[in-house]
C-alpha cells in the first residue's frame, strides 16, 4: 500500500485524540477534560482549534477513542473565554 500523506487537520485531530486518551488514562474513566489540561498535554492545540477539530472531525476522534476502549460522552463549548470540555467514559 502506498504512503499517503495526512493534511495538517489529520495530524492535529490525531493529536487531540491522543492528548485525549493520555489524559484518560492517567485520570481513568469516566472523566471530563477541559482545555487547559488539553493545552498542557500538548501546547500546539488552540482552544481554537480543538473547537475546529472536534466540529469537523468528530468521527476520526470518537473512533480513536473507541480504539483504546473509551467513548464521548459530551462536548460543551461555553464559547470564547468561557471553557470548552470533553467528558469521556469507558466504553
Amino acid at each position: 500500500m502506498a504512503f499517503k500523506a495526512k493534511s495538517a487537520a489529520e495530524t492535529k485531530t490525531a493529536e487531540l485524540a491522543s492528548a485525549l486518551i493520555r489524559i484518560a488514562d492517567r485520570e481513568g474513566a469516566p472523566t471530563t477534560i477541559g482545555v487547559d489540561e488539553l493545552r498542557r498535554a500538548s501546547p500546539r492545540l488552540t482552544p481554537l482549534a480543538i473547537g475546529q477539530l472536534f466540529r469537523r472531525h468528530r468521527e476520526d476522534l470518537e473512533a480513536a477513542l473507541a480504539e483504546r476502549g473509551y467513548t464521548l460522552v459530551d462536548y460543551a463549548d461555553q464559547g470564547p473565554g468561557r471553557g470548552m470540555e470533553f467528558e469521556i467514559a469507558a466504553a
